[in-house]
């Protein structure tokens, strides 16, 4: 049972005039600032792995736990992040995730062996999971429907650049001073928002005493788990045999995946369920979902795809690969906040649209990348990705949460982090396993390292444009939510 208690402080609350009350404008700058941070780090460990393997002196095999680690814990932890937000409110969350995520930091920081390390970034990925779903609840529960396009036009930025700009970051710090300083450089910056949010942030919402089911969070922890991991092994097994077939852990995560959505059934007629899973019910919810969930595959597939590209198909160093693609983040930082502003006034639909079409664009401009491309066609794709991506997530996101009733935002974004796990971890896997078969294709006919490199690129963003083409179609089923009626009784 959910008994509804009132421990959120009394407060302004939202109105419909311009300005937001002082304490919610801190509240939101503060976290927007620290899931940026949190969400960089997702992606820093790719460029500085080869350091890390060197120093360890361990094969990649092992390393690349530093980044499946990374996702399973978040693939994990998410789906409790609705319960979570709901039983330990907006201050409770957010010291919470910031105290992981600083405790981990520095054990990476400080790590003396490899297994040291792994524990540190699973310390990490676990304040990480929790930081997303708290900005999105929070400003969907004190901002007026008609600013929340401006606001959540900044939440993209973070969703979208921070794992963009993470690579180019992390470029730079190993390049200049080593892998462990990526940990050093972040410390500082999350320790001082882990202290400023013990003192200024308070809850915004009021608090729900419900039952943490444990045989929920076994579910899920084996269904995402499952389906995360196997993913991730679909890629690897491109590559060389595993152990493990990836259909182990697919199948299991499908099967587990099906009790854990049964068990929510059962819950949340009660209002107790782990994550409650009538958020799909609302308007606009599966469809905002579904092109941001077929975005997230094409972005991170370019994440892993491009630097490929570049490093081993054109001969580039990591730095310099990073800094290519450093202007279509900035970008898409830029134009954050400007899409939010023009989803106020004209809705999702006709900035989704051109939005997809330009993803679909710019995976063809990639496809057509070759070891002797001029590096402007780099910049220029990406560019035109960056800019597709701008106008898809602000759109999406905000409407399929703006059609929930305030008691399902925080499982609405718990379940929208979840699908980006997912997301992205099918779009590593479908293109690292397209990638590698093209390329084995290819040296088997004589072609060498770099041209298949780059012939095995071309298929897989080639295929990624296709994919594209569902959710343009999507995309023009979009509409704005309709603020919801409060939900009928069990």
């Amino acid at each position: 049972m959910s008994v509804r208690t009132t421990e959120a402080p009394p407060g302004p609350t939202p109105t419909d005039g311009d300005r937001l009350p002082r304490e919610h404008v801190r509240v939101i700058a503060l976290l927007l600032v620290s899931a940026f941070v949190v969400i960089l780090n997702e992606t820093t460990m790719g460029v500085a792995l080869p350091a890390v393997m060197e120093e360890f002196d361990i094969p990649e095999s092992s390393g690349q736990w530093l980044t499946t680690g990374f996702l399973l814990t978040m693939a994990v932890v998410i789906p409790s992040t609705g319960w979570l937000l709901q039983r330990l409110g907006t201050r409770g969350a957010f010291i919470l995730a910031m105290s992981l995520f600083t405790t981990g930091t520095f054990l990476a920081a400080i790590a003396p062996v490899f297994g040291l390390l792994v524990a540190a970034r699973v310390v990490q990925a676990s304040g990480t999971a929790i930081m997303m779903p708290l900005l999105m609840t929070t400003v969907m529960s004190t901002v007026p429907p008609h600013r929340r396009g401006r606001v959540m036009g900044n939440v993209s930025l973070v969703i979208a650049v921070a794992p963009a700009l993470g690579p180019t970051v992390s470029g730079g710090v190993v390049t200049a001073l080593g892998w462990r300083e990526v940990f050093w450089v972040v410390l500082p910056i999350a320790a001082v928002s882990l202290l400023l949010g013990s003192l200024l942030v308070r809850d915004v919402a009021d608090r729900a005493r419900t039952r943490l089911d444990p045989l929920s969070l076994l579910l899920a922890a084996v269904a995402f788990g499952g389906l995360v991991y196997g993913l991730s092994a679909l890629g690897e097994a491109a590559q060389h045999d595993l152990p493990l077939s990836p259909a182990v852990p697919l199948v299991a995560g499908a099967v587990f995946l099906g009790l854990f959505v049964w068990r929510q059934l059962v819950l949340q007629r009660t209002d107790s369920a782990l994550l409650d899973l009538r958020v799909f019910r609302a308007p606009g919810f599966s469809v905002g979902l579904s092109v941001m969930a077929v975005s997230m595959i094409a972005m991170f597939g370019m994440i892993i795809g491009l630097p490929l590209v570049l490093q081993r198909g054109m001969g580039l160093d990591a730095l310099t690969a990073g800094l290519l693609m450093l202007p279509g983040g900035l970008l898409m930082g830029l134009l954050g906040p400007v899409v939010g502003r023009l989803y106020d006034r004209v809705g999702p639909r006709p900035l989704a649209i051109p939005g997809v079409a330009a993803v679909g664009v710019a995976m063809l401009l990639f496809a057509s990348l070759s070891p002797t491309s001029p590096l402007w066609l780099v910049v220029v794709g990406h560019l035109v990705l960056s800019l597709g991506l701008a106008f898809i997530f602000t759109p999406t996101f905000t409407s399929a949460l703006g059609g929930l009733r305030p008691g399902l935002y925080s499982h609405g974004s718990a379940a929208i982090t979840t699908v980006q796990q997912l997301a992205g971890a099918a779009g590593t896997a479908m293109f690292v396993a397209l990638l590698t078969l093209r390329k084995v294709t290819l040296l088997d006919a004589g072609a060498t390292e770099a041209e298949a490199t780059a012939g095995g690129a071309q298929l897989a963003f080639t295929v990624a444009a296709v994919v594209i083409v569902g959710a343009l179609v999507l995309a023009t089923r979009l509409r704005k939510s309709e603020a919801p009626q409060p939900a009928p009784a069990h």
